[in-house]
């Protein structure tokens, strides 16, 4: 009898810490099927969900569509300007000018499409928006109709006037444009055009 009220408080004690030790894993830990139960995942930067993109981003207005709308038919006029000089133009002043229209212009188009595409708008302006600078049907069978400098000369004479179209209708955008890409574009127009308008006189003042 005296060894087994020996031995209880050794067995009770053991118990104890048994009980214990399951109530600070349970405290602690999670089970076999959910180990992660109880962490706090509250503060984890990880598992925060990502901000949402700026939708100003992609903003547009009126001025923007139309700018894209009346710069694309712009520059298919300006290619096929450039398209004549094929086998006519002699200056190779004007030829540089040529080269420098066809690389600009034609990615322009395809973008400024891209532009209308998303925002759901047609590629046409439709009737009744002149676009300045724009050469008549004359003009340019004027411009097919010559070669060597008189080609050169006539060129330069439309294109510069057709460049300054195309700049009066590209500060009108950056003044009154929403759209950060369009703007930037016009921004670029504004600058290569005016370089090659002054180019382009300058071959006039030699020829």
């Amino acid at each position: 009898m005296r060894a087994f009220q020996r031995r209880a408080p050794r067995t009770l004690a053991l118990a104890g810490a048994v009980t214990a030790a399951a109530l600070l894993l349970a405290a602690c830990g999670g089970t076999d099927d959910d180990p992660m139960a109880g962490m706090d995942h509250g503060g984890s930067s990880a598992s925060a969900a990502p901000s949402a993109p700026d939708a100003s981003a992609g903003s547009f207005n009126d001025a923007d569509v139309m700018f894209a709308q009346m710069m694309i038919p712009h520059h298919q006029q300006a290619l096929e300007m450039a398209k004549l000089a094929d086998g006519r133009a002699e200056d190779a002043g004007i030829k540089e000018i040529v080269a420098a229209v066809e690389k600009a212009q034609a990615p322009e188009i395809r973008k400024m499409k891209e532009w209308l595409k998303g925002w759901n708008k047609p590629e046409s302006a439709g009737m009744g928006h002149s676009m300045a600078g724009m050469m008549s049907e004359q003009d340019m069978k004027d411009l097919a109709a010559v070669k060597g400098k008189d080609f050169d000369r006539k060129f330069a004479e439309l294109m510069i006037a057709h460049h300054e179209g195309a700049v009066e209708m590209a500060k009108q955008e950056q003044k009154d444009g929403a759209n950060a890409e369009a703007k930037a574009l016009a921004g670029e127009v504004v600058r290569t055009q005016d370089a090659e308008i002054a180019e382009l006189r300058k071959i006039l003042d030699r020829l």
